[in-house]
């Protein structure tokens, strides 16, 4: 989607934009449905809830549930008339410092590049700016004929720009928190807690983590093309763990063991060569 940019803060020519999602679901595997007996992709009728009988594309309109089975409709050129058009550009309406923006709002992040050599300075001056002073410029663009929220920061050498939530659309956190009974926490179970996280202290590289779902589902499509056999594998066994404190002096003892066989092998390895080397001076003063 290609948008424009003015701002009057910054220098007033229009910047051409590429305006691309930066995330994507295409590599997900992916499945139709088929009929078991024909091996036929299965097709949807659209048909009258009540009478049964099928409905023409063309007769279908759209309609909002006022009450149970009670509808206002509402007609393609209705609300053709209602979307906002598009106008290409970014309006930015302030800037704001980014950790100020709450990831409940935060929707999906886009990659912004300028779109040709015209401009480039203007958008050079704006990405340099946001990025100097620690901020994100927040305004509202146009696309899919709604109106969205938008933060933009400075990105490498381009900006991302990331869509927000309207506040109507994030849910209050105390129809779900405020039932939750104040606990005291122990300070032994608080100590082995920090010291397991303190244990698996690391740093966040996505490219460690595999979807291992993705993976044994590609595996079974292969099998399945190649005619192999498909054995359902067996469950892991689990352990009832209730108490928590156990289950955290388990894990401690169980990363103990793991530290005190790794001392042990290297003092094995020590007395080893120590016997082996005490065996051989004997040998020799008994020669």
């Amino acid at each position: 989607m290609r948008i424009g940019k003015a701002t009057s803060s910054f220098p007033s020519s229009h910047v051409r934009l590429l305006f691309d999602p930066a995330t994507s679901e295409r590599e997900k595997i992916s499945f139709h449905q088929l009929n078991k007996e024909t091996g036929n992709r299965i097709r949807y009728r659209k048909v009258d809830a009540e009478t049964g009988d099928d409905v023409d594309q063309a007769d279908i309109i759209k309609g909002y549930e006022l009450a149970k089975g009670e509808y206002v409709d509402v007609t393609r050129e209705e609300l053709e008339a209602v979307a906002i058009e598009s106008k290409r550009t970014i309006e930015i309406e302030e800037f704001v410092p980014k950790t100020q923006i709450d990831e409940l709002y935060i929707r999906d992040p886009y990659y912004i590049a300028p779109d040709g050599e015209v401009g480039q300075q203007a958008f050079a001056v704006i990405r340099e700016a946001i990025r100097k002073e620690g901020m994100v410029a927040v305004g509202k663009v146009v696309f899919t004929s709604r109106e969205h929220i938008i933060a933009l920061e400075a990105r490498d050498n381009g900006m991302l720009g990331i869509t927000l939530r309207y506040p109507y659309e994030v849910r209050s956190q105390s129809d779900y928190f405020d039932d939750i009974k104040e606990e005291k926490v122990p300070k032994d179970m608080l100590d082995l807690a920090l010291h397991i996280v303190d244990t698996k202290r690391g740093d966040f590289k996505p490219e460690k983590f595999e979807d291992q779902y993705e993976d044994a589902l590609r595996q079974l499509i292969e099998k399945k093309a190649k005619g192999e056999k498909i054995e359902q594998p067996k469950q892991p066994s689990r352990s009832n763990v209730v108490n928590l404190m156990d289950a955290l002096k388990a894990s401690v003892e169980a990363e103990g063991k793991g530290d005190r066989r790794k001392t042990s092998n290297r003092t094995t390895g020590r007395s080893s060569r120590k016997t082996s080397r005490s065996a051989h001076g004997k040998h020799k003063k008994a020669s």
